[in-house]
């Protein structure tokens, strides 16, 4: 229902490396799980101020993008060391059709963005029921009495 890959993920890692951004630190790590006919995406976002957080959600792509900013002051600033990543960030994910993202939720809390996406209704499996038009049996039970 989830494709974790993301087309562009390597273009964006070659791009920082080039650049000579750290990646070391993925920004937004997301664990994923189904409990019923719900899918959630759990993000790690800690220190991200939530005004600053945008999800959408366009044909198959989610995209959660933000911005955590660096909680030092301002101006000339002795760096010991940096380990966090900070600045804007996007993730992108794909979703499968079969999710119904008109209905989808987000909730931010103590760091962590949940995303629930829930099943469409077409997609759910059912049960279908047989049903018989008048047929006649296929052994008369009459005939094997005598």
């Amino acid at each position: 229902m989830l494709l974790r890959t993301d087309p562009w993920r390597d273009f964006d890692r070659l791009a920082a490396r080039l650049f000579g951004e750290d990646t070391a630190t993925p920004w937004a790590p997301v664990d994923a799980y189904r409990h019923g006919d719900v899918f959630t995406l759990l993000f790690d976002l800690p220190g991200v101020d939530p005004a600053s957080l945008d999800v959408t959600v366009e044909r198959n792509e989610l995209r959660v993008e933000g911005e955590r900013k660096w909680p030092g002051p301002e101006g000339e600033v002795q760096v010991l060391m940096r380990e966090r990543p900070y600045g804007r960030f996007s993730r992108r994910l794909f979703v499968s059709d079969n999710l119904d993202t008109e209905h989808m939720t987000a909730d931010y809390e103590n760091g962590v963005l949940t995303v629930r996406i829930p099943m469409r209704e077409a997609a759910k499996p059912r049960r279908i029921e047989v049903t018989t038009h008048g047929a006649t049996p296929a052994i008369d039970v009459a005939a094997t009495e005598s």
